[in-house]
């Protein structure tokens, strides 16, 4: 397929970017930085600004689907605005744990341990999730980490779910950037949660 990847210079974006091109996908990487972006075969960088979508339309049209690693950066509508005038169906995104939930209606995001210093940048993902479960014509997958998201090993073992922080036996949350890549893309190529969310961890 021809998958376009946005903050491809990014942790997230670059893994993504490296796993596309290990598996024979042709990817368009748009950084506002494109030097930053990894270098591999089947990998073209371009230089681009997600925020402008009468730009970024140009930068993926002809692509199968779009991976964005922005969702702090960029409004939902204005991704999905770019994605509609390219013609481009399907739209995956790096989201944030913030909106999984611990328990029945508790999200991680309104427990009392959840750092106040994160939330600025956990709130954007909670209200990006909220905007595409109104959208019915992009087919959109919402992609939730582990509650800590690190530099690690590329295992390629992890447990994934829908809407529930997945913990191991010490309560811990975790995934590398690498195997949060090789999770986006069997979602990607196995289109298991079309207009939903899921998250993946150890």
């Amino acid at each position: 397929m021809k998958i376009a990847v946005l903050g491809a210079s990014g942790r997230a974006g670059s893994e993504i970017t490296k796993e596309l091109a290990s598996r024979g996908h042709s990817v368009v990487a748009i950084a506002r930085k494109p030097e930053a972006i990894p270098v591999a075969p089947g990998v073209t960088a371009l230089g681009g600004d997600a925020s402008d979508a009468a730009a970024l339309a140009n930068l993926i049209r002809g692509c199968d689907a779009v991976i964005s690693a922005l969702h702090h950066d960029i409004k939902a509508e204005t991704l999905l605005q770019a994605l509609k005038t390219a013609g481009v169906p399907r739209l995956l995104v790096t989201g944030g744990a913030g909106s999984l939930e611990v328990a029945p209606g508790l999200r991680l995001i309104d427990t009392p341990d959840f750092p106040e210093e994160f939330k600025p940048y956990a709130l954007p993902g909670v209200a990006f999730l909220e905007d595409l479960r109104g959208e019915t014509e992009t087919d959109w997958t919402f992609f939730s980490p582990a509650a800590f998201i690190e530099e690690g090993p590329r295992l390629g073992v992890f447990r994934t779910g829908t809407d529930r922080l997945i913990v191991d036996a010490d309560g811990q949350s975790r995934i590398s950037f690498a195997d949060y890549a090789i999770a986006m893309v069997d979602e990607l190529e196995q289109h298991n949660h079309s207009r939903s969310r899921f998250t993946a961890a150890y």
